[in-house]
């Protein structure tokens, strides 16, 4: 029997404590007014899943077309915490880790799958570097890139760890062979209701493509981009602006954005390409964007968040003539909406200011 949205697992535990639904609305209220800032983004969405919609309002990332707000059926939420459940093997009773903002989508499921599913549920702030026991043993966590590098060293005591959000570095891939923890990359957006595929980056069923969860298919339309039909989601496939290469109806590599590409000179550069190629040779956080160019149309920069530095001209041997950046620019610190979430085009405009 399909659990329904309105009933809390009776092993759902918050922070070490048991809690129905009428208890969690006392939970929410309390959180708001009294809580730390992300504690206050966890009683609005306990408030949101406790009333008596059937729906939730989420912003969207733009994946599929320009950031809006949209409404997802709780059931449909319900069904998305089941399929990641069923896939990674989660069980009643299964400790939890939450360090994402519960303002956001991958936030938002940690909590349900935590209701739905019975899990034991830890919050910590959701910080670059999050704070928590490390003599702690998880069974799951969920992360972004740079929240998993930064606690690589912690997390051998987290037995399952997703990490999502933004693509995840070459260079932190190659650091994740001695770690324990298997560590999957996810693919999703808030319209999908995070995750509709992984693929696992380390121990033996490391793979390089993402494998969709049951009863997810996939296809391409005539850009190249991902097609994504789950029923539990929507009636209709949901289009996204993901370039991949397609392996089969359950598998596929990630190339890029659609909306990302650059026209140099009548030439398209996937920036997700280029920036693969540099992960091995640049440490510091960067990302690969365009300007407007006189003559070609649009040329390639660089931007790195770092003090200004030297950069060998050997960096860029692997790059193809119009993938070289023209400009490289430094920054001390990227604009980012959440930790690992970098806005590319406010960060620009500080460097330009």
């Amino acid at each position: 029997m399909t659990p329904s949205f309105d009933k809390i697992h009776n092993r759902f535990k918050l922070n070490g404590l048991h809690f129905d639904r009428d208890d969690l609305k006392e939970v929410a209220y309390s959180y708001i007014k009294e809580g730390e800032f992300y504690e206050k983004e966890i009683g609005d969405f306990l408030l949101e899943w406790t009333n008596d919609r059937d729906v939730v309002e989420v912003r969207t990332s733009g994946s599929t077309g320009l950031p809006k707000i949209i409404k997802l059926k709780k059931q449909a939420m319900v069904a998305s915490a089941l399929a990641t459940g069923d896939y990674f093997n989660l069980e009643p009773g299964n400790t939890c880790l939450h360090c994402l903002p519960a303002h956001f989508i991958a936030g938002k499921m940690m909590m349900i799958r935590a209701m739905i599913l019975g899990l034991e549920l830890t919050t910590v702030e959701p910080l670059s570097r999050p704070i928590f026991n490390k003599d702690t043993v998880f069974d799951f966590a969920s992360m972004v890139p740079i929240q998993l590098e930064k606690t690589l060293n912690f997390i051998d005591n987290i037995k399952l760890v997703l990490v999502g959000g933004a693509a995840v570095p070459k260079r932190l891939v190659s650091k994740l062979s001695n770690v324990e923890a298997a560590v999957f990359e996810t693919y999703g957006m808030t319209e999908t209701i995070t995750h509709i595929a992984a693929r696992r980056l380390n121990g033996a069923s490391k793979s390089n493509y993402f494998t969709t969860l049951t009863g997810v298919m996939v296809s391409q339309d005539e850009r190249n981009c991902l097609v994504i039909k789950a029923d539990y989601l929507s009636d209709e496939p949901i289009i996204t602006n993901d370039v991949v290469e397609l392996i089969s109806e359950t598998e596929f590599n990630w190339l890029g954005r659609a909306d990302h590409i650059i026209n140099v000179g009548g030439v398209k550069v996937q920036p997700e390409t280029i920036e693969e190629k540099l992960h091995s040779k640049i440490e510091k956080r960067f990302f690969i964007t365009s300007e407007n160019d006189s003559k070609l149309g649009e040329h390639v920069v660089l931007v790195i968040e770092s003090d200004k530095f030297e950069i060998p001209a050997s960096t860029f041997d692997e790059l193809e003539k119009f993938e070289i950046p023209k400009n490289i620019y430094f920054t001390p610190k990227f604009s980012e909406v959440t930790p690992g979430k970098i806005q590319i085009q406010a960060t620009l405009k500080k460097i330009k200011r």
